[in-house]
């Protein structure tokens, strides 16, 4: 049976959870690469870019694809120069692009990421932008060369669920582009959800570091979107929207 990948940069990677960046611990990482078998764990360059305990590519193991963010900056300059600092400091040419004004709710500014992606790709990075689902941005990032895009599910952190369903539903239908669902995923089920959606993959991060058993959640996690890809490549049966439908024949009965 030819194996499940998919593709980014012109990489394979089989395990479909990507850790994200948000909290990080020794345990949080060997739980992620261990028991969730990520192959991809995001960083955020100003953590790379520390000595001593800070440096955090002192926990990541050998073989994982490191996938630096451009945490912190608020325009697509800002992104480009934290981009180009990661290359330099040895992350390589994968870069998650990430562009926030905002600061209460921290959701990403969707013109300043085109922006960076069609400066980015031109220099030979593999960009995944982190976005909020909208199709047309949605369309300008594929025009600009991105490798995949990351739409939010809910809030940076907030491990809602599943808040911008629908307009993730409308991005699998209609970019032809790995959509890896990243940021509020809450729980197994969810990630189930959107990988029965037809997600390429899933980000998670905080779900994962603020669980009461980090090994055991990040487990679950694997095992999760595993189900929902399974799911999704098996053909989900279709849905009644009203009345049901027998089982077995109403035919027949036993008489007294």
């Amino acid at each position: 049976m030819k194996q499940d990948v998919f593709m980014l940069g012109g990489q394979e990677f089989s395990s479909r959870f990507i850790l994200g960046s948000g909290k990080y611990n020794v345990e949080l990482i060997q739980a992620a690469v261990e028991q969730a078998g990520a192959q991809i764990i995001t960083l955020a360059v100003r953590r790379a870019n520390s000595a001593g305990e800070g440096n955090i590519l002192d926990y990541i193991p050998q073989g994982v694809t490191l996938l630096p963010n451009t945490s912190g900056a608020r325009n697509a300059q800002e992104a480009v120069r934290i981009a180009r600092l990661s290359r330099e400091l040895g992350c390589g040419n994968f870069v998650k692009v990430e562009i926030m004004r905002d600061t209460k709710y921290l959701l990403p500014d969707n013109t300043e990421t085109v922006r960076a992606t069609e400066i980015l790709t031109k220099e030979g990075f593999v960009v995944l932008p982190y976005m909020y689902p909208d199709l047309n941005t949605a369309r300008d990032l594929v025009d600009a060369g991105a490798a995949a895009v990351m739409p939010l599910a809910a809030p940076i952190g907030s491990n809602k669920g599943l808040a911008t369903r629908e307009f993730i539903q409308i991005l699998i239908d209609e970019i032809d582009l790995p959509v890896i669902v990243d940021a509020g995923i809450g729980r197994p089920s969810q990630a189930c959800e959107v990988m029965e959606m037809g997600a390429a993959a899933v980000m998670a991060n905080t779900a994962i570091a603020t669980a009461g058993n980090t090994p055991q959640m990040a487990l679950a996690f694997k095992k999760a979107i595993e189900a929902g890809r399974e799911a999704y490549l098996s053909g989900l049966g279709r849905v009644r929207e009203r009345g049901g439908e027998a089982s077995s024949p109403l035919t027949g009965f036993l008489r007294d």
